[in-house]
């Protein structure tokens, strides 16, 4: 596979990954790629490749033809310098889309089979397309108890958690949107007054702008979302 010149592109995808090509690009016609494929990224090392979605540049004062550039999103993933070697691929589809296939034809999944799905969006394997068609699935056919158990146990593994040192945090939820509902005022107090760990913060919505509270075990505190 013939290298290109790594070129950072200031733009800020939000989140997702990609990856601008110059239609003069000798692998743009000859390899097949085209706008909106997902791709493989390497820098020439042995770590894992960085997978992108592709857009196609027409302008050089953009990209030259024997550039690949990267949105701000990819560039600190891959972790490469500008202008170092990298090579590119159409991208192999994550394992893990043969569940959200399952899903999405009403099978029940297993706690493996959310884990890897949680896995391969965490390290940027699915687009926003993928990730919608996930959610679709889980809506439309239906989550057994346990299926929203083995999704919430994934999304715990994969994601960043908290740790407040203590042995048990406890909260108060309820659906919101109760206009004069003002129970979390008072639940909140009550439970933290029996010296459990409470961290809690409600929204600033217009039903409810007096709520906006935050909960220390030694200090409780009620804070006007107004000010």
């Amino acid at each position: 596979m013939i290298p290109l010149k790594l070129r950072k592109i200031a733009i800020d995808t939000y989140k997702e990954n990609v990856a601008y090509l110059h239609r003069a690009c000798p692998l743009y016609r000859s390899e097949g790629f085209q706008a909106l494929n997902k791709i493989e990224i390497r820098d020439g090392t042995d770590r894992q490749a960085v997978i992108a979605v592709l857009n196609i540049v027409d302008d050089e004062s953009i990209l030259a033809p024997d550039e690949m550039g990267m949105s701000e999103q990819i560039f600190a993933q891959l972790n490469a310098a500008p202008g170092s070697p990298v090579y590119i691929d159409h991208a192999t589809p994550p394992d893990s889309l043969h569940f959200v296939h399952a899903k999405i034809g009403g099978n029940r999944l297993r706690e493996d089979d959310f884990l890897k799905i949680c896995e391969d969006i965490v390290n940027n394997r699915y687009s926003k397309i993928e990730i919608a068609a996930f959610l679709v699935g889980c809506a439309e056919t239906g989550m057994e108890r346990d299926e929203m158990l083995y999704l919430t146990r994934a999304m715990v593994k994969t994601g960043e958690r908290l740790d407040w040192g203590v042995p048990l945090v406890v909260d108060k939820h309820c659906i919101g949107g109760i206009p004069g509902n003002r129970t979390t005022m008072l639940i909140v107090l009550i439970v933290t007054a029996h010296s459990m760990l409470m961290p809690k913060t409600s929204s600033r919505a217009i039903t409810s702008p007096v709520d906006d509270i935050l909960i220390s075990v030694e200090r409780p505190l009620a804070l006007d979302s107004r000010g």
